[in-house]
């Protein structure tokens, strides 16, 4: 697959790549296995066990160390990357046209007079017109 830069992509082209199956999916991604930190002692040291999962035609990272297991951090990653992809798929709402009602209108003009007529009595008794 050719990547595409993000911006180029709709919510149609992420719902096209969120209907695929976890194994299609998986055979568009870039993995990459390491260490895991943090907690786990011995089967976090001993293992590449934390998986990176990058889906190459959208750029979509997804990183998993929960498990121990490089397997189960595979598939979830799958599912992290499958879940960014539904929430991306998601149509925009249509914006609505509104008009600013007739009394906001009218407490922004009276706020304006206000505002002048402040203005004015700060100037100085000689400058007025």
């Amino acid at each position: 697959m050719v990547h595409m830069d993000e911006k180029d992509l709709t919510y149609r082209d992420y719902a096209r790549f969120a209907a695929l199956s976890l194994d299609e999916l998986a055979g568009e991604c870039q993995a990459e296995v390491f260490h895991a930190s943090g907690p786990g002692g011995q089967g976090v040291n001993t293992a590449d066990s934390a998986v990176r999962l990058r889906h190459l035609p959208t750029g979509i990272v997804a990183v998993s160390r929960e498990e121990r297991s490089q397997l189960r951090n595979r598939h979830r990653c799958l599912e992290k990357i499958h879940e960014a992809l539904l929430r991306r798929s998601i149509p925009p709402k249509p914006r609505v046209r509104t008009r600013p009602s007739r009394a906001s209108d009218e407490r922004r003009l009276s706020e304006k007079r206000r505002n002048a007529t402040i203005k004015r009595l700060r100037r100085r008794p000689d400058d007025e017109d």
